[in-house]
């Protein structure tokens, strides 16, 4: 491709309530992030800037709410959106659990407002499990029937591959959109 060229990608980030999807944009996006962040009303946009082979990207996140009582509101929320993360919780309690058996509903209403696009599973909160013991074989056994993109098990405490998963979603993003362009 010759010259510098300007990529947007919306990056849709879904999962059940409490489960981080917040806490992951503001560490990826502001290094940083509140503890004491109450639960999300509705939508949190939020945006990254990066290069790619000297060509500008912007990562738009759409951080959607889990709860139920938003979910008329997120058919909206998921149009034209490049690619989605569902984030679930790896916490050894009921609300983990619960949130890594929600996943194919995600991923259905995804299909439904999406159609097929790259999906992601972030598996969040891995500094409150012990990794030696953790079980990866449910997550990769999930990826693998529905052709989810690939997943990562993330801390926001101590920022556990949250780069590296935001960077291999820019760059396949980058791949798999700028082949489309005719060259300049």
């Amino acid at each position: 491709m010759k010259g510098s060229q300007k990529f947007r990608f919306k990056i849709t980030v879904i999962g059940d309530s409490q489960v981080g999807k917040t806490s992951l944009m503001d560490k990826f996006t502001k290094s940083s992030f509140d503890r004491d962040y109450g639960k999300a009303l509705g939508i949190k946009a939020s945006m990254f800037d990066s290069e790619i082979e000297g060509n500008k990207i912007r990562l738009l996140f759409w951080d959607i709410a889990g709860g139920d009582e938003h979910r008329f509101l997120r058919p909206s929320f998921y149009r034209n959106s490049s690619g989605i993360i569902i984030v679930f919780s790896l916490e050894d309690n009921e609300q983990g659990k619960e949130s890594f058996n929600h996943i194919p509903e995600w991923h259905r209403e995804v299909i439904k407002n999406c159609g097929e696009i790259p999906i992601y599973i972030f598996a969040n909160k891995v500094d409150l499990v012990d990794e030696n013991k953790l079980d990866e074989s449910n997550i990769k056994n999930l990826v693998e029937e529905n052709n989810f993109r690939g997943y990562y098990l993330t801390s926001v405490i101590s920022g556990s591959n949250i780069i590296r998963g935001f960077r291999v979603i820019s760059e396949e993003l980058y791949k798999k959109y700028s082949v489309l362009l005719p060259e300049l």
